[in-house]
């Protein structure tokens, strides 16, 4: 197998699927608390697109326990977007564990990938209407 074959998935798109059980219910509050509107929509699911990156909620009988997270956003301003969203009723997960704290919803975390040019992390986490896990995340230089 040659490179090209091996790196075939690394030239593609990669798009997240988040399932919703009641569709109309993520989808106002995708509108009402996140302030994101779908591109595009098809009998069961709701395109958004993000920078260049797409997700979609698609309509499923199944749930996220909503035990980790399933998609994030990078910003440069997390306090700024957690405290726009907490305006919008955006409800953030409050951890306090060894080694891992969140104070007013946002976590400092040690280190981060090299390649992001980044010594760590500043991140928050909520739920959707449908319990899906999502991250807010900002690279800390």
């Amino acid at each position: 197998m040659n490179a090209e074959d091996r790196n075939m998935l690394a030239r593609g798109h990669v798009a997240t699927r988040l399932p919703a059980q009641d569709l109309e219910r993520a989808r106002r509050f995708y509108s009402e608390q996140l302030g994101l509107e779908p591109l595009d929509e098809r009998p069961g699911g709701l395109l958004y697109r993000c920078r260049g990156a797409d997700f979609v909620l698609f309509r499923s009988t199944g749930a996220s326990p909503g035990t980790f997270t399933q998609m994030a956003w990078e910003v440069d301003d997390i306090e700024t977007v957690v405290s726009e969203l907490k305006r919008r009723g955006v409800v953030f997960e409050e951890v306090d564990v060894p080694g891992f704290r969140t104070r007013d919803g946002i976590a400092e975390i040690e280190g981060n990938y090299p390649s992001k040019g980044a010594r760590g992390e500043r991140g928050a986490w909520f739920r959707d209407s449908e319990g899906n896990m999502l991250g807010i995340g900002e690279p800390v230089a």
